[in-house]
């Protein structure tokens, strides 16, 4: 009772309190799509009052709705987010305010399962949603997810970074200072995997019904470290303190078998001849799920990730025998499956842990897709009308078998029936037209591995050269090309060809790849299938790349354009190109740009040691390396120029541009001559950064464990990007894509999709060298016929550096015989001329401020085309053949009609999940049966459907 608490000053202080929480009571803000509702209230309705009996359980459909209720959906005021960040702290991670100010990696994770706690709820109800309107779904197989971080980008595209900001600053938290806490996820290694990030985003922001699958890494690829100019390789343990954006779902599991026999025996009921895997192995795939959130949308994705487990956790007979290891070895050995990210395939003992890490990934992936399809009680031939898989490469390429291994050793269905089954389910993107880049495995490691596989891939090979005879009578030779076994010692499974074989339709990344695919890669394929082959252009989301990584820009193109409509609608950046000249804009275009390099600036100091000037050229490459990528092209012109500089005049000098040179890329642990170029990028750059002489007129730098966090940063801050791989042998790329879309100019070659680019926002504003693909192998014959004659500064360089003008070390010789006497297969020679001529052109343009920002303007409002949802877009047109299936949200609920219609106890003010200042909460009706919305429907001043949600309209 009051009167006893004022006693208490203190207590009286506590009333006081309380009194003034009441009076300030906040109003749940109206969402946007309130206003379009007609409300159904009607004054001749009375929902009778029921008595709420304390010592009676509710019925089942009173129990339901009371469960929506309270599992309504969190409210985002300020004094909402504040009380459940709070919460976390204390009661999740048992830490005080105290604590939390001296350690700000549990302040990130208490804000982080508040957003998480957000995500969930759109995501479980998202689920629910697309199960009840039976919608065709896409499942993205992938091997990699590049996703970087995510609570920038959940807050994001939730639209709550403004109130968590304004939020946790009266709590003398800094969100800002919270987001270097979180690690990259170690979950991806490059485009591939990034690619596989963006595409989730805009399938989840453009309400596609659709799943990603992959693998939950214990460690990433590796962390790089440039120790005395080399690469070495240490464990990315990006796990060390948990991911708080996963979920466990330790009641998902599933039994993933290896080795073995495969037998066959007949049916002695049916005549039909059955296949029995006895295998020798056993793993259990534990599930991890991975809410992805759209952007300004009330659909949340899943991405689900496996983690490899023992069946047998521990062997106590070995233990109690004293033979500790083997107590623990199956544990080991089951658990190295998902241990690393791309193990090293040099030795056989790589090679195996590959194919297993590949197999455990598509049976565990497969069989929780047949457990939900089933769901749906739909008889087994409706599979392709409700599910569409996607081969992102040729990584999850054995779905294709062990599909038809469940169809039918599990479920009985004949090969003909299964084969159309699965030649109208799957897909497959290719991303290299690299020879050998196309994964081929062993004969002999699929007979240890998987035998019963091994047979289906012979059976359908069989099958599919019986067709190429009915094609090509009598040709051996493409008998020979278009087999899925490659002849020889070893005999090698292809891979890319099996995926060709059992899948509807196979894509390119960029218009120039997928030709290349049909007329190069794959002709005999494409000359049996023409059908089959599309063009998908890759993407990057706008909402990480422009609108996050660079808000500086993204305010200035809202309030140049008036609308921020372009985050869902890249195209209309071309409104950009009206204001391309005024003056006004320019100036406040370069001011975000300075900003930018300076926060780059800053951080090359503050972590290399390295001082730059923020009015220099920021000229910048960062992608994996490669020869083909052609690094070791950009850091030759490096040479060049620093040859230069040291000749000129101290007034030639005065008129020269200054430049940072930006590199950042990783070498795969196994790929030597990579590794090397990085020893001669380091090499060059201490030459040049310690000559005093020229100082700020030339800096290299390389920036180690390039990351997407990282990426963040340089990518508002270049002022040129080099994609200057030898032309026709970069799929798309889609670094370029960022780059561009932020304003940074392109200097590359005709490759992958810097030919579309040069199509959206003009050759001017470009700049374009090199060789094109169609003259590649005519230079290359001039090379190995040694007929070809290079630029004289070619010659000239490699005599200086050989000479050691830049140092030298174990191996360097190698590097130059790289591209000399004959060997030079990725051009360089034949490009370096137009390279430097192209690099003349960017010293020319860059002194004409106003004319290079125009060019940055034109070039960030070309790139509407290239957003990741134009890709999904073209991929559910053309390819999945599915249509968005957008939630219609939460509907507000009375409290005080709950309590008069018997729901909850009289005097019950508010979800004890939700606000405890609302007097209404927003219930999923997902969460309901038609009845049960019946039911309700008069407690919410807005209409909602009540019957089953429909399948999205197909005309639209």
């Amino acid at each position: 009772p009051r009167s006893t608490l004022s006693s208490s000053s203190a207590a009286s202080d506590v009333y006081k309190r309380q009194d003034l929480e009441v009076s300030t009571r906040m109003e749940i803000p109206k969402r946007a799509d309130h206003d379009e509702r007609k409300s159904t209230a009607k004054p001749d309705i009375i929902i009778e009052k029921e008595k709420y009996d304390l010592n009676e359980s509710l019925p089942e459909d009173k129990a339901a709705i009371l469960w929506a209720f309270l599992a309504s959906y969190l409210p985002s005021d300020e004094k909402s987010i504040q009380k459940f960040y709070v919460q976390h702290a204390e009661y999740s991670l048992a830490q005080t305010r105290q604590d939390l100010l001296k350690k700000k990696l549990p302040a990130y994770q208490a804000l982080a399962f508040s957003v998480r706690d957000r995500l969930i709820e759109r995501w479980k109800d998202t689920e629910m949603y697309f199960r009840q309107a039976e919608v065709k779904r896409v499942y993205y197989l992938s091997l990699e997810y590049l996703l970087g971080r995510s609570l920038q980008n959940a807050m994001s595209n939730l639209g709550l970074t403004n109130q968590f900001t304004r939020g946790l600053r009266n709590l003398g938290v800094q969100l800002e200072d919270l987001y270097e806490q979180e690690t990259d996820a170690g979950l991806g290694n490059g485009g591939l995997g990034r690619l596989a990030a963006c595409f989730l985003d805009s399938l989840a922001t453009m309400n596609f019904p659709a799943w990603g699958y992959g693998l939950r890494y214990k460690y990433g690829m590796f962390h790089q470290v440039i120790k005395d100019g080399y690469q070495i390789e240490m464990p990315d343990f990006w796990l060390s303190v948990g991911n708080a954006w996963e979920i466990e779902r330790f009641d998902i599991q599933y039994h993933v078998c290896f080795g073995g026999t495969s037998e066959e025996s007949t049916d002695p009921t049916t005549g039909t001849l059955q296949h029995t895997w006895k295998h020798n192995e056993e793993v259990v795939a534990v599930a991890y799920d991975v809410p992805v959130p759209g952007y300004n949308t009330y659909n949340a994705l899943n991405m689900r990730l496996w983690s490899s487990r023992p069946s047998n956790e521990f062997d106590l007979v070995s233990f109690n025998q004293g033979d500790y290891i083997k107590a623990v070895e199956q544990k080991q050995r089951s658990e190295t499956i998902t241990s690393v990210l791309y193990p090293n395939d040099n030795t056989t003992g790589g090679k195996e842990l590959r194919v297993k890490q590949q197999y455990f990934f598509v049976s565990a992936t497969l069989q929780d897709i047949m457990r939900r399809f089933k769901q749906t009680k739909k008889p087994i031939s409706e599979i392709p009308n409700l599910i569409a898989i996607q081969l992102n490469d040729t990584h999850p390429a054995l779905a294709i078998p062990e599909l038809i291994r469940i169809l039918i050793d599990n479920e009985k269905m004949s090969w003909p029936t299964a084969w159309d089954i699965i030649t109208r389910t799957f897909n497959y993107t290719n991303h290299t037209v690299l020879p050998e880049a196309l994964e081929k495995w062993s004969i002999d490691l699929f007979e240890k591995l998987l035998p019963r596989h091994l047979k289906i891939i012979y059976e359908i090979n069989y099958n599919f050269l019986e067709l190429v005879k009915k094609r090509w009578p009598d040709d051996m030779e493409k008998l020979a090309k278009m087999s899925l076994i490659q002849e020889g010692t070893p005999k090698m499974i292809r891979m890319a060809h099996l995926a060709i074989v059992g899948c509807q339709f196979i894509n390119g990344v960029a218009e120039l790849h997928s030709e290349l695919v049909k007329t190069d890669v794959f002709p005999e394929f494409y000359a049996l299938w023409p059908h089959k082959f599309k063009n998908v252009t890759n993407g990057v989301t706008p909402r990480r790349w422009l609108h996050q990584s660079n808000p500086g820009l993204s305010d200035l193109i809202v309030r140049t354009i008036r609308t921020d409509a372009w985050l869902t609608d890249l195209y209309l950046l071309k409104e950009l190109r009206d204001y391309a000249d005024h003056s006004t804009l320019q100036k406040k275009w370069m001011n975000v740009k300075r900003k930018n390099k300076v926060r780059l600036q800053q951080w090359i100091e503050a972590k290399l040691g390295i001082s730059v000037s923020a009015d220099a050229l920021f000229d910048v490459q960062v992608k994996r390396f490669h020869e083909y990528k052609r690094q070791l092209l950009n850091i030759l012109g490096v040479c060049w120029r620093y040859r230069q500089l040291k000749g000129m005049s101290d007034d030639e000098r005065a008129d020269a541009v200054p430049r940072v040179v930006i590199f950042g890329g990783k070498a795969a642990p196994g790929y030597q001559m990579a590794k090397r170029i990085i020893k001669f990028i380091t090499n060059v750059a201490q030459v040049i950064n310690s000559d005093a002489e020229i100082g700020d007129l030339l800096k290299v730098v390389f920036l180690p464990n390039y990351c997407v966090s990282l990426a963040e940063i340089i990518v508002p801050a270049s002022d040129i990007s080099q994609h200057i791989s030898t032309a026709g042998m970069e799929a798309s790329g889609t670094s370029n894509m960022k780059f561009a879309i932020n304003g940074g100019l392109i200097l590359g070659t005709l490759d992958g999709a810097n030919i579309e680019i040069r199509q959206e926002i003009g050759e001017d504003n470009m700049f374009i060298f090199g060789a094109k693909s169609e003259e590649v192998n005519g230079y290359r014959k001039q090379i190995s016929d040694k007929t070809f004659v290079p630029d004289p500064r070619w010659t000239e360089l490699l005599t200086l550096i050989e000479q050691g003008m830049f140092g030298n070390f174990p191996d360097m010789s190698s590097i130059v015989t790289s591209v000399k006497g004959g060997n030079d297969y990725y051009l360089l020679s034949v490009d370096f001329g137009s390279y430097l001529a192209a690099h003349a052109r960017i010293d020319q343009a860059f002194k004409n401020k106003s004319k290079w920002t125009k060019m940055s303007i034109l070039s960030t409002a070309g790139m509407g085309k290239f957003s990741s949802d134009r890709s999904i877009r073209d991929y559910a047109a053309q390819i999945w053949r599915v249509k968005p299936c957008k939630r219609p949200g939460p509907v507000p609920i009375s409290t005080e009609k709950l309590s008069d219609a018997g729901f909850v106890p009289p005097g019950f003010s508010g979800s004890p999940v939700g606000s405890p200042f609302s007097s209404s909460s927003d219930v999923a009706l997902e969460r309901l049966t038609p009845d049960e919305r019946t039911t309700i429907r008069h407690l919410s001043p807005y209409s909602f459907p009540t019957t089953n949600f429909k399948k999205p309209n197909t005309k639209q």
